[in-house]
């Protein structure tokens, strides 16, 4: 226990506990005169999701990159059983209601496949050759992808996809591979956004469509679209200044103008609340976690703790720039939430059970020094 407690990446902690705090506390006052006290099932979603993060993160490593079969059927099972029973909001099938609680086994699955990918890859590792190593990690996600895209969550796709890339280029592919997946995703975007459509086929539904591009003409005049959220999230984070305008200043906030403002566009709240300053703090702690996470690839010297540490280093960081650059004008609005900030159960707790994954890679890496000669064994 002694050994554990010391080998935990402190600094991490620190770093993801303030985050989630600081969430926490913007929460609480964005949503004041919001029904249903949104705060407060927050408030239970943080703390599960902490007992969960303190559990995982004392599971070995090694124990994680067993269970690749169990992991990878979960997977497949429970999104495939939210297309069949799961519950319909705002035009997705993506939640299963258990009663108190509304389990999106998408955003479960990015841990899930992260482990189970790195599981892979470090299992097939010498054994099997790149190239077909390759078209397997890519197999192994486009199921749960393509299955996922259909629900549609076309944010929770993009964000697999990353997943892919982040772990191969870390497990080290050759660079081809990514030329040839840069030249496959070319043609898939043509094929979904210009060729189909024109033939009369439509994959993405048209509000989809409309979220991707409103960042490109946002139209204020329109009540209904995302050009008229993007322009409140853009008068929202200019209203705060500087040094923000503090909950009671809050205008757009308060009077219900910023939508989803508890959610998909909770940085817009901080920008207003907080202000220039309070935002720069934020995306501070975001780039201290990324260096964490970064650093911990490096230090890792096992393949699997590696590719985990890329894999969820990829997703978080993916996530943060997308969300702060929609809420901006300066990406599309794909419904992806902020880490640690936006309010949502599954969400929540599976961002913490993964600093939970981390801390557990961290502990395993610090604790590998041969008692003798103090070389650090690869595993």
């Amino acid at each position: 226990m002694n050994a554990y407690l010391r080998h935990l990446d402190y600094l991490m902690l620190a770093t993801v506990l303030s985050i989630t705090a600081f969430g926490l506390w913007i929460l609480k006052n964005a949503t004041r005169t919001d029904p249903g006290n949104l705060y407060a099932h927050q408030v239970v979603y943080v703390a599960i999701g902490l007992v969960g993060m303190v559990i995982v993160s004392a599971v070995p490593p090694r124990l994680m990159r067993r269970m690749l079969i169990p992991v990878y059927g979960f997977v497949l099972l429970s999104v495939v059983v939210v297309l069949g029973i799961g519950t319909t909001v705002q035009g997705g099938k993506r939640w299963i209601n258990l009663g108190a609680f509304q389990f999106q086994p998408s955003e479960f699955s990015k841990l899930l496949l992260i482990v189970g990918l790195a599981a892979l890859l470090a299992n097939r590792r010498g054994v099997t050759p790149p190239g077909r190593l390759t078209l397997m990690a890519i197999g192994f996600v486009a199921i749960p992808a393509g299955l996922v895209f259909v629900e549609p969550d076309f944010g929770t796709t993009l964000v697999l996809i990353v997943l892919l890339l982040g772990i191969l280029f870390v497990y080290g592919v050759p660079w081809q591979h990514f030329v040839w997946l840069g030249m496959v995703a070319a043609v898939a975007a043509a094929l979904v956004f210009s060729i189909l459509p024109a033939a009369g086929v439509h994959l993405i539904q048209q509000y989809q469509y409309n979220r991707l591009t409103s960042f490109l003409h946002p139209n204020q005049n329109d009540p209904q679209g995302d050009g008229y959220h993007l322009n409140q999230s853009k008068i929202a984070i200019s209203h705060g200044g500087l040094a923000g305008t503090g909950p009671a200043g809050a205008t757009q906030t308060k009077l219900g103008y910023l939508p989803e403002h508890a959610t998909d566009f909770i940085f817009s709240v901080v920008g207003e609340e907080r202000g220039f300053l309070g935002s720069a703090w934020l995306i501070g702690l975001y780039a201290l976690f990324l260096w964490r996470g970064l650093k911990l690839i490096t230090r890792s010297r096992s393949i699997f703790g590696s590719l985990v540490a890329a894999g969820v280093v990829s997703v978080i960081t993916f996530q943060v720039f997308i969300n702060i650059g929609m809420t901006i004008g300066l990406a599309p609005i794909t419904g992806i939430p902020l880490p640690f900030m936006s309010f949502g159960g599954t969400h929540t707790i599976t961002n913490l059970l993964a600093v939970g994954v981390l801390q557990s890679v961290h502990v395993h890496a610090a604790t590998l020094d041969d008692p003798v000669t103090g070389v650090r064994a690869a595993v």
